[in-house]
């Protein structure tokens, strides 16, 4: 879908050398259609003219590569995906340095925004992007199940939900004890945390490849070895999140590592069976302690080929705004800023559960949830097998060897 929208603005406002009208293109997304709805107040605060061009996320990579590939200058302010697109667009420079920007407001204020989100849009020590859509991993849990297995508290370590997930399978075979994301690909998001809180990362601090490090090792074999053990019977390996959210929300499973972006799907009675006994609790900690993702999902940032920068930072001040940022958390949309999160009115349509384990991820989280790569796609492919391997009953380490040599051979043709 296209949407072009081009508001008649009054009053005054806008520098004299520079287009009135910010051109802006935008993902379809609730956050898009809320922002449209608000537009009338920026133009009539600043004088300038919006039109937004919205597409669904494959027209708008096919539309961003033409037209970035190309220089092209019709485009002001871009929507993007930090973890997925960030570093190409970084690299090839068509991302403008935000690092002035982010300085001159002291009302809009920067340092509001959370660590994990800033760092995935920041490249090489500059910021190329604003965090507008937030998502932390967090453990879903069925409070009916732990109560019948005399739990008494959501486990709050790795070791704590392994045993806690035996036991409630172990009662009831036909309840699985934990359900997660299986597929190769789709799976390696949630994965990331897992990695991270045994203490290892995809790639280490010298840009070499990590996965078959004692900790990656570790994490590999304990996701694996979790849902085959404990998983739902006869698991697939190529689960998604819609596969896995509907066995847990069909009350076939007692705890689910997720994004908590999802979480409407499992307290929503048209949507779940379970909804009135789904708690939430922060990811388990590992041995280097709790360390789930804390990511930005979309962000925007400045074209660097528009003519029209200060203008496009006007309209990225505004759409990131504490004001526009508490309304969108409001209907749903989780933000970035820190005192949104910290403001009663920013939480009051979350599950007060889940308002505190996305605050004990803000604490802790880790900026990127995959390999922060160019060619993101074909590096899921290659960190993801051993989670496969892991969960169908192979040597986890000796997978993670492979897929380690086969990552490093990835990344020294990307540094090329």
């Amino acid at each position: 879908m296209v949407v072009a929208m081009s508001l008649s603005a009054c009053g005054g406002g806008g520098d004299d050398g520079a287009s009135k009208t910010v051109r802006v293109t935008l993902a379809n997304h609730v956050w898009t259609d809320n922002i449209k709805k608000a537009l009338p107040e920026f133009e009539k605060q600043t004088g300038l003219k919006v039109e937004i061009t919205q597409l669904g996320e494959d027209q708008l990579s096919d539309q961003y590569n033409v037209k970035l590939n190309a220089g092209s200058a019709d485009i002001d302010v871009m929507m993007y995906r930090p973890l997925q697109e960030g570093k190409l667009f970084a690299k090839n420079k068509y991302l403008a340095d935000l690092s002035a920007q982010v300085k001159s407001g002291k009302d809009w204020d920067f340092s509001d925004f959370q660590a994990g989100p800033v760092e995935a849009t920041t490249y090489e020590g500059k910021p190329v992007g604003v965090p507008i859509i937030t998502e932390q991993e967090v453990l879903y849990y069925r409070k009916d199940l732990l109560a019948k297995a005399g739990l008494e508290s959501p486990p709050k370590t790795l070791d704590e939900l392994k045993a806690a997930a035996a036991k409630i399978k172990a009662a009831d075979p036909s309840v699985a004890g934990f359900v997660a994301r299986t597929g190769k690909s789709a799976a390696v998001t949630q994965f990331s945390s897992f990695l991270y809180s045994f203490g290892g990362d995809f790639v280490d601090g010298g840009g070499k490849s990590a996965l078959n490090s004692e900790a990656a090792k570790q994490a590999y074999a304990y996701y694996g070895g979790l849902i085959k053990d404990s998983g739902p019977a006869n698991v697939s390996t190529d689960m998604s999140w819609p596969e896995a959210m509907a066995i847990f929300t069909q009350g076939k499973a007692a705890f689910y590592t997720e994004a908590n972006s999802l979480y409407k799907n499992a307290t929503d009675p048209a949507k779940s069976k379970v909804s009135d006994t789904v708690g939430f609790a922060p990811f388990p900690a590992g041995p280097a302690g709790s360390k789930p993702y804390s990511i930005p999902s979309w962000a925007l940032g400045i074209n660097a080929a528009s003519e029209n920068t200060d203008n496009a930072w006007k309209f990225i001040e505004w759409a990131t705004s504490k004001e526009q940022t508490l309304a969108q958390q409001k209907s749903g949309v989780p933000g970035a800023r820190s005192s949104v999160w910290a403001n009663p009115e920013g939480t009051s349509t979350f599950p007060e559960d889940l308002v505190k384990a996305i605050a004990a991820s803000e604490k802790t989280g880790v900026g990127h949830d995959r390999p922060l790569v160019v060619k993101v796609a074909e590096s899921r492919e290659i960190v993801g097998q051993p989670i496969v391997d892991a969960i169908t009953g192979k040597d986890a380490a000796a997978a993670a060897d492979t897929a380690n040599a086969a990552f490093q051979t990835f990344l020294d043709d990307e540094a090329k």
